[in-house]
């Protein structure tokens, strides 16, 4: 059982008849009264995101999620197939697990695969940035350079974002997994 003391960002507990993940947390000593600590939990399989006070008096479980590099090979309907690097194991993760993160992955990419130890696969995790070629965007007029904004475009994925102008269909270019913006030409 874990504590108050024992909450870091990251951590996954059992709380509330889910699995949820500690986003944030503050540690909180007012001049009267006990310590707390105000946390943001993220629930693991909804994406649902609540606020909770912890009391030094309160316990939870924290549970132990395994993180696996696997490789992603292809699409099969509603699959995802994902490769294991070490023993060429092939498991298939549901699109909904996947979610947004779709149009960022790309075929040969390595990922990392969030499961329980029971083997129930709660999500993956995307490196930093990824590289993808533009496949289809506005063309350039001159004289949009000046104004600073951009123009949306489409990756090879179906990915659309916001791009500099200069940018052209054929480009190659580095997003953000994080905020799926563009960073820069690759």
């Amino acid at each position: 059982m874990a504590t108050m003391a024992d909450i870091r960002n990251g951590m996954i507990i059992e709380f509330k008849e889910g699995l949820y993940e500690i986003v944030e947390f503050l540690h909180v000593k007012p001049g009267k009264g006990s310590a707390f600590t105000r946390t943001k939990l993220k629930n693991v399989r909804t994406g649902k995101v609540l606020e909770n006070t912890f009391r030094d008096s309160d316990s939870f479980n924290e549970v132990r999620v395994e993180r696996t590099k696997k490789e992603y090979l292809y699409r099969d309907g509603d699959f995802f197939i994902l490769m294991d690097l070490e023993n060429y194991e092939q498991i298939h993760v549901d699109k909904t697990q996947v979610g947004e993160l779709e149009k960022l992955m790309m075929e040969n990419m390595e990922v990392m695969v969030l499961a329980l130890a029971s083997g129930e696969v709660l999500g993956i995790e995307l490196p930093t940035t990824v590289i993808q070629t533009i496949a289809e965007c506005e063309p350039n007029v001159k004289g949009n350079t000046a104004s600073g904004g951009g123009k949306y475009a489409f990756t090879e994925t179906g990915l659309r974002l916001t791009v500099p102008f200069f940018v052209e269909t054929g480009d190659r270019i580095k997003i953000d997994t994080r905020t799926s913006e563009y960073i820069e030409r690759a």
